[in-house]
Order: C-alpha cells, then sequence, then structure tokens
C-alpha cells in the first residue's frame, strides 16, 4: 500500500470539499457532533446522486460508478468532517446495496438499487439484526419466519435499530429453520421487511442524551412475500458475516465525533485557558498530541482496510481490528474533552457559555455505544485473535 494520495485522489478530495462548502457550509449549516449514523437530509441525497456519489463502489453493471473504496473513504471523510447529513441513503448505500449485488434476486436489484443510487424518495432502509436476548450474538436470535405458501410469517422483537422510526425498509434476520437440534448458523434468512406492513410496531427508545435514535421493533405476524426473501433459505448468517465488513471498517467510526476533536484544538489557542492554569495547559497539549497521533493511526488503519478491499481481499480481522481502534479512540477522545474543559463541559448546545459550538455533554453520553454497535469489541477482539493472529481457541 502506499501511504500517499495519488494527484487524482487530491482533486477528488477537493472536489468532495467543495461541494460540501457550496451544498452545506455556504447554505448556513451548522456543523455539530452526532451518534454514528447522521442526521437525514432528502435534498442533500439528492445532491449527492447527481454527483454520481451514491453507490459509488457499486459495479457499473449494477447502476454504481465503479470507483474505489479508497475513494469512498476520502469522501465520507470530507462529509464525516462536517457530520454531512446523510443518514438517509447511508445504509442504503453502504450495506444494502452491496448485499443485493451479491446475494439479491435480478427483481430485487432492479427494482431497489437504481432507486437507492437515485435517492429516491421511500428508500430510506434501517437493520434488523439485534434482540433483547441475543446481544451482539447473531446466531442466538428468536425471531421466527414460517413459511406459509407464497409467505414468511414473522414474528419477534428487535431492538437498538438505529432510526427505525424513519426507515421505509429494515434488513432483517430471521429463522427460518424451525428444527430442533438444527445449528443456528443453518437456520436463518435475510429479509427486507416494508416497515409499514400491518402487525410491525416502532417503540422509540430514548438513550442518555435524550436521544432518539434507537428503537425497539415488533414483528407480530407480519406477512412477507418470499420474493423479499434476500439469498438462499437458511443461509442467512453467513451472508450477514460477508456483509459487516463493510460496516466496520468506514472511516465514518473514526469521524462521528471530529468535530469535538478540531474544535478542542482552537479552544486551546485561546489566550484565557493558556494563561489562567499553565500547567493544566501543558498537561492538555500533552492530551491532544497523544490524541492526533490516535487519529492518524486510526485513519491509516481505515485506508489500508479499503485498499485491501479494493485489491480483492477479504478484510475480516482487518475490518475487526479497525472498528475495535476508532471506537475506543472515539470514547477516549469525548472523555478527554471534559476532561479539558471541566465544568464548563456540561453545558449543553446553545448555551451562552459553551466552551465549544458542539454538544461536548451529548457526545460523552453517546460514547457508551459506540464500542457496542455493529459488534461489541469483546467480540471482535476475538476475530482479530482466531482470525487474524491465528491464535488456538483455548
Amino acid at each position: 500500500m502506499n501511504l500517499t494520495f495519488t494527484t487524482e485522489q487530491e482533486d477528488f478530495r477537493n472536489q468532495v470539499r467543495q461541494f460540501v462548502r457550496d451544498n452545506l457550509l455556504n447554505k448556513g449549516f451548522k456543523v455539530e457532533s452526532k451518534g454514528l449514523i447522521a442526521d437525514s437530509d432528502v435534498s442533500f441525497s439528492k445532491a449527492m446522486s447527481e454527483k454520481g456519489w451514491i453507490g459509488f463502489t457499486w459495479p457499473k453493471s449494477h447502476w454504481g460508478q465503479g470507483r474505489s473504496y479508497v475513494e469512498k473513504t476520502i469522501m465520507n471523510e470530507e462529509l464525516y468532517r462536517v457530520q454531512a447529513p446523510i443518514g438517509y441513503h447511508f445504509l442504503a448505500d453502504r450495506q444494502v446495496g452491496p448485499s443485493l449485488i451479491h446475494f439479491g434476486s435480478d427483481w430485487q436489484r432492479s427494482f431497489f438499487l437504481p432507486r437507492i443510487v437515485t435517492a429516491e424518495k421511500g428508500m430510506m432502509f434501517c437493520l434488523l439484526f439485534s434482540e433483547p436476548d441475543a446481544g451482539s450474538d447473531l446466531a442466538g436470535i428468536a425471531t421466527t419466519a414460517r413459511k406459509d405458501g407464497d409467505y414468511y410469517i414473522i414474528n419477534g422483537q428487535k431492538v437498538w435499530s438505529s432510526e427505525a422510526h424513519l426507515a421505509d425498509y429494515g434488513w432483517l434476520l430471521a429463522k427460518t429453520n424451525l428444527d430442533a437440534g438444527v445449528s443456528a448458523h443453518n437456520a436463518c434468512s435475510e429479509f427486507i421487511l416494508d416497515m409499514n406492513l400491518p402487525g410491525v410496531k416502532v417503540r422509540p427508545l430514548i438513550n442518555i442524551a435524550g436521544e432518539h435514535s434507537f428503537n425497539e421493533v415488533f414483528l407480530d405476524n407480519v406477512r412477507v412475500h418470499k420474493d423479499y426473501l434476500v439469498g438462499t433459505e437458511h443461509n442467512g448468517f453467513r451472508q450477514i458475516m460477508a456483509q459487516v465488513d463493510y460496516e466496520r471498517a468506514g472511516i465514518e467510526r473514526l469521524m462521528q465525533n471530529y468535530p469535538v476533536y478540531d474544535q478542542l484544538f482552537d479552544y486551546m489557542k485561546v489566550k484565557q485557558f493558556q494563561t489562567r492554569k499553565p500547567e493544566l495547559y501543558a498537561w492538555a497539549k500533552d492530551q491532544l498530541a497523544r490524541l492526533t497521533v490516535e487519529f492518524e493511526t486510526g485513519r491509516l488503519l481505515c485506508y489500508y482496510t479499503a485498499w485491501m478491499i479494493d485489491q480483492g481481499k477479504k478484510p475480516t480481522s482487518q475490518a475487526a481490528l479497525c472498528k475495535v481502534f476508532c471506537t475506543q479512540y472515539e470514547q477516549r477522545l469525548n472523555d478527554m474533552a471534559m476532561r479539558i474543559l471541566g465544568p464548563m463541559s456540561m453545558i449543553r448546545k446553545n448555551g451562552s457559555n459553551a466552551p465549544l459550538d458542539v454538544d461536548v455533554a451529548a457526545c460523552y453520553l453517546w460514547q457508551p455505544s459506540y464500542t457496542l454497535q455493529g459488534g461489541s469489541v469483546e467480540i471482535l477482539k476475538n476475530i482479530v485473535a482466531l482470525r487474524g493472529l491465528k491464535l488456538p481457541r483455548d
């Protein structure tokens, strides 16, 4: 891997920066730190679509642009610097599209892919994987999908489903083989779920920061036509495992609180802070230097993983390592921001004396979820140990 960007890649980065200025910053967009999934703005997604930046890495034969994952990482890095409102198309672009390209039927591809690429209304997706009693173990799900003629009758409950209250469709994992003694790895299937079907109920889960992103989703005798089964019946677990690398390796895991990092440097330049407590200023400079080293290390991990995908390699352990490092960095960043700012860090957004333009307290309260969503740190470390380092299970 070449650790420097090509002239073409730097030109593309400048294009994205200009696009952000033209479509956000010059129109009064306020830069704030969000959770993992940014705000949704269909008009901004439409503008990205017109640039050909949705379905960016998909093959041209499937309504994509056929561009590289390194370029996609460049684009996402610049979008996340300002927390651009890409939530409407984000999951559909990152996971749903590639999954349908690999496993979907001709009808599913021809119906969903062009509509995702054009940011058509009614094409926002959420993920329906985690369950109350399964934790991060997808093999432990209890939601069932019983075959009934041309339909599957789905019953169960999903939890921590980000943006399910806004989504038009859910990407659902359910058990289709209910025979006793069958391994869970051979019993699950994937479905596309219309969130407006009878029997689908979404209930908000307000997090400790007072934000509504997570949801519970209840499925009560929901009838899903067999055309919405993705891939092969009972093969859902293996299909999911082929998809999660796209979720774990993205640079958004590193950048979701970038404005906090960026604005801390501006705060350090304030003369009042420098002279009030010189010993605190020296300590804070040291901590920011450490965070900078970690941030640049995380960037390299993300770009290296993208490069691996471009080389046709399967980066399962590398993607797991990337997510572990980047999400733990995000937690250390927010913790350090609280310590540097002291009591002033508790002034919520729009407060007249807030030290930064971002809501540091909200970011700090968000941070426990970073190392849980998309696979817990403990599970991902096992993947690194077993698949990356080839260590024995015992």
